[in-house]
């Protein structure tokens, strides 16, 4: 037969070492806990970085990246003929920040200067873009005998400049050719039906920056000549009689 106070001792073992298990489990529970609300913070905090940071830098490359002006020259309703290789170039700030953005796209088309002066003055017309009547348009006078057509549009805040001119091809054997050029050498003529066409050079820029049809602020408005002095017998342009 045990002895009480053995028995006594064994119990309080006991019941300590269930007392560290419910503390442990306790503590196991409170450190998930912890865990979890770590993590779900975390998570939150990555979500509003997506949110407020990259979709927002997303967007904003992607709008920069995608000029909507080349996007309206890409929605004209031109023949597919008339825009081969088509390149856009541009330079400046969109913001017109210290200079205005000016774009350029260059086009080759598999028809004729006339059919696609035609072409691309019926697209401009039918998406918006008016006439524009303004001197220096064309900059440089195009030479008597050259079939090259050049107009201006005007549409809100924007001007274009719009130039088909003869095939590169055909302005290489041009230049070849001529004497004035020192040491020229024509190159070998292209087989027939190999340089026909034309090119297309469209120019984009803000009406705020093209000087074209705009006063020149150097120039006074006041026009004329200074008129003589005109002597009369006004008394007061007698000198004063000095005092005696």
């Amino acid at each position: 037969m045990s002895s009480p106070v053995i028995g006594a001792k064994a119990a309080a073992a006991k019941a300590a070492a269930e007392a560290g298990d419910d503390d442990e489990r306790g503590g196991g529970f409170l450190d998930r806990l912890r865990t979890q609300r770590k993590l779900r913070m975390v998570s939150l905090i990555s979500l509003a970085v997506v949110v407020l940071v990259v979709l927002p830098a997303f967007f904003g490359l992607r709008a920069a990246s995608n000029d909507p002006v080349f996007g309206s020259l890409d929605s004209l309703d031109v023949p597919a003929w008339a825009e081969q290789k088509v390149d856009d170039k541009s330079d400046g700030s969109r913001w017109c920040f210290i200079d205005c953005t000016f774009r350029e796209r260059t086009a080759e088309s598999q028809k004729s200067i006339e059919e696609t002066t035609a072409a691309y003055t019926s697209a401009l017309t039918s998406a918006g873009w008016a006439p524009w009547k303004v001197v220096e348009c064309p900059e440089v006078p195009i030479p008597e005998g050259d079939k090259t057509t050049y107009s201006c549009f005007k549409r809100d805040e924007f001007t274009l400049d719009l130039r088909v001119s003869q095939p590169e091809c055909q302005v290489d054997q041009v230049a070849a050719n001529d004497p004035s050029v020192a040491g020229a050498t024509a190159p070998p003529p292209p087989a027939k039906g190999q340089c026909v066409g034309s090119a297309v050079s469209i120019k984009v820029q803000n009406a705020i920056a093209d000087s074209r049809g705009k006063p020149d602020p150097q120039k006074s408005p006041l026009i004329g000549e200074t008129p003589d002095t005109v002597i009369t017998e006004d008394p007061l342009l007698e000198p004063t009689p000095s005092a005696s």
